[in-house]
């Protein structure tokens, strides 16, 4: 695939996010905390999403959590998996190198040329081949990292990016992924064991060395477990993994905490965290968008994180859906969650999307507009941790 160049706008995001990870303590640096940050966010009147709650079913005792801890959260049939039902207990030292590097994508596909007569889409995008980010990765992109989790198929990965949480400015336990990360939308439930890592493989080392590495060469920050969960009611309802269904609102936030305990928050522990831009211009107003993420799936193999840079169009699913960001791009499943990014007016780097779905040839990445829907999901998990 041909390599596009980055245009100047593009490169101006780059240069933001470069600017604002640079202060991120790495895995050996002093342990200074960022300096707090803090994004405007107004309570929008929308759907707030699923509300995931722990019913009488799950493992709520102690006998439940040792016989979910030992292995029980397998039998998927046993437990509940209603939309409000979500449980992720810590399973102390589950994920080692060797289950992260044995973790398959979670592929969202639609064809190549689906939305062409939906409504407002623009043409396919030429693709741009995705570039490998600079190591190490704590350095160039701090609030990026990879997630984990346990799925009736297997282990699965999915990307993720850390964002500020206005109800604890410069502590943010917030990360934004793809709603396909967490729930499997129309036909099933929660996923299980769902974890961020993030600088995930941190020097970029190869997959065949991954196995054998130090843990704290592929988790410099350790592994936080998500300990609660919102994904948009629309996502359940309408989700798939195939065809598009739902990716107009294929976002969900996670909140984690530490395996191994702990007082700081990610954001302090990562040195930074990226606002979130809701209601963000139309793609065609933007020069530039960045997509980042671990991609997965052949040609790669989901130990390195890469990024495309380019020019923006739209995507529309169906008339009556709201339309979608649509980047050039070659990575691959694995990427889906990935933050995309692009520089606000005041000139700080923002969060605008995440890569939700591609097509089965690989040149194009979509991602949904955030708006009162996502911003809706955003408040909702903020409120709940603001005590």
């Amino acid at each position: 695939m041909p390599f596009i160049r980055r245009s100047a706008r593009a490169a101006a995001a780059v240069t933001a996010l470069l600017a604002l990870t640079a202060t991120a303590c790495g895995p050996d640096d002093s342990d200074a905390a960022a300096k707090p940050t803090a994004a405007a966010s107004t309570p929008a009147k929308a759907d707030t999403g699923s509300d995931a709650k722990l019913p009488n079913g799950l493992p709520t005792s102690i006998k439940d959590l040792e016989k979910w801890q030992q292995g029980d959260w397998k039998n998927w049939d046993k437990w509940a998996r209603e939309a409000a039902d979500f449980a992720n207990p810590v399973i102390k030292d589950l994920w080692k190198p060797s289950r992260m590097s044995g973790a398959k994508e979670n592929q969202n596909t639609v064809q190549s040329n689906f939305g062409s007569d939906q409504g407002t889409t623009d043409p396919a995008p030429r693709p741009v081949a995705a570039k490998e980010v600079a190591r190490p990765y704590h350095q160039h992109a701090a609030p990026v990292g990879k997630i984990f989790f346990d799925s009736p198929d297997g282990p699965k990965v999915c990307s993720g990016t850390v964002v500020d949480d206005p109800a604890h400015p410069g502590k943010s336990n917030l990360v934004w992924t793809a709603g396909h990360c967490v729930h499997s939308g129309a036909r099933g439930g929660w996923y299980r064991n769902i974890i961020f890592v993030p600088s995930y493989n941190d020097n970029g080392l190869s997959a065949s060395r991954v196995d054998s590495s130090p843990q704290r060469n592929i988790t410099p920050y350790g592994a936080w477990w998500a300990d609660w969960v919102q994904t948009s009611s629309q996502w359940i309802a309408t989700g798939t993994h195939s065809g598009g269904g739902g990716s107009p609102y294929d976002f969900a936030v996670l909140h984690v905490k530490p395996e191994n305990g702990g007082g700081k928050s990610l954001q302090e522990t990562v040195g930074a965290s990226l606002p979130v831009w809701f209601g963000a211009p139309s793609p065609t107003l933007f020069s530039g968008i960045g997509a980042w993420g671990y991609p997965q799936a052949p040609p790669y193999d989901g130990a390195r994180m890469f990024d495309c840079i380019g020019k923006p169009g739209r995507l529309s699913m169906g008339a009556s859906m709201p339309t979608e960001y649509r980047v050039g791009c070659t990575m691959t499943g694995g990427s889906s969650g990935g933050g995309w990014f692009a520089t606000m007016p005041n000139g700080r780097t923002a969060l605008v999307s995440n890569t939700s779905i591609g097509p089965s040839n690989d040149t194009w990445l979509a991602g949904p507009h955030l708006g009162p829907e996502a911003q809706g999901v955003y408040n909702a998990i903020s409120r709940k941790f603001a005590r």
